[in-house]
């Protein structure tokens, strides 16, 4: 919030500076232009009557920049600024005139055209740079609404993930339970590591190396599971510079999750398959499972599972145009194939 409050700060002394310096080279540009010997003239009119005239233009550009159009230009008071505005011009050509009557008494014909014309410029200018300022901040308004909306898409997205997955977690101890097996103990221990990374890691990217600690725990804790019951291929190739990648927490998680939902009830020999590779920032994850296509097709909308949907979710919002996911089914063969840029 600090960091934001002193960019506003900085931002608004930049503009006043901008504007300042702006308006000093027009209010002395005939001093830059002209010579002493011809009283600094633009034009017909000295260099006097170019800077008091310069001083008029600036009350109508920041009168109708800062009162007129955002306060009366819409559909309640339009006709009010058309009226404010023609008066303002009308009082600026008034002022002029009784400015220019101590410098050419009998020459006023002459130099009307020099009067009104750069009063009607001073507010279409002024008109340019309200419409433009107000282009700007509709851009900052949006950007910060899609940051806000952003950051509660995802913020639902992770609040989905522990849900899903404590709920496949219990399930598998509840099994080990009713068969008392030695090993619910350690599969608690595997839990408790579990839920301390989803606790205090999965609100923040982390490294790659965290990511894959997690996965290959959730893995052990499922071979505990099923034992022989369950074939499990878990391949990785790594780069010794894993804890230099980051990622997006849990996000390779429901992949797994979805293939032992899925992959475990299949009768002729259940088989998931893992392979995770990073090459040059390059990270491609591949996971196969068997699945029963009766089962399937009787339940459709629930093979690709939770999971998958949120994480194809998770990875248009953090990723966008840096991932490619295929999600293929072939006979009794259910696969998914994700390339992510991690650079």
């Amino acid at each position: 919030m600090r960091r934001y409050m002193l960019t506003i700060v900085k931002y608004r002394y930049f503009n006043v500076i901008l504007h300042a310096l702006a308006w000093s080279i027009v209010l002395f540009f005939p001093y830059f232009t002209g010579s002493a010997g011809n009283q600094y003239k633009i034009g017909p009119l000295p260099g006097i009557y170019f800077t008091l005239s310069q001083l008029i233009h600036i009350v109508i550009f920041y009168g109708n920049a800062f009162f007129l159009y955002p306060k009366l230009l819409n559909r309640r008071y339009w006709w009010l600024y058309l009226v404010s505005v023609v008066l303002l011009i009308l009082l600026s050509v008034r002022v002029k005139f009784y400015i220019l009557e101590g410098w050419f008494p009998n020459d006023l014909p002459d130099v009307r055209a020099h009067v009104l014309f750069p009063s009607v410029l001073a507010f279409i200018v002024s008109v340019f740079y309200c419409i433009t300022l107000e282009k700007i901040r509709a851009e900052k308004t949006q950007q910060e609404r899609e940051a806000k909306q952003l950051g509660m898409e995802l913020k639902f997205l992770r609040s989905q993930i522990s849900p899903h997955f404590l709920f496949n977690i219990l399930t598998n101890l509840v099994s080990l339970a009713r068969k008392r097996s030695d090993q619910l103990e350690s599969s608690l221990l595997m839990l408790s590591g579990l839920m301390r990374y989803m606790l205090y890691d999965a609100g923040k990217k982390i490294s790659l190396q965290q990511e894959v600690e997690y996965l290959q725990s959730y893995v052990a804790l499922q071979q505990l599971r099923f034992g022989q019951d369950v074939k499990i291929g878990f391949n990785l190739a790594l780069p010794y510079a894993a804890n230099n990648y980051c990622i997006e927490p849990m996000l390779l998680i429901p992949f797994v999750e979805n293939a032992f939902k899925h992959g475990t009830g299949y009768e002729d020999e259940p088989r998931i398959d893992i392979n995770l590779t990073v090459q040059e920032g390059i990270l491609v994850f591949q996971v196969k499972n068997k699945f029963d296509p009766g089962e399937a097709a009787a339940n459709k909308d629930e093979v690709s599972g939770i999971g998958l949907g949120n994480v194809r979710a998770r990875l248009t919002l953090l990723y966008p145009g840096r991932y490619d996911l295929v999600i293929h089914r072939d006979g009794d063969l259910f696969s998914i194939h994700l390339t992510l840029n991690l650079l």
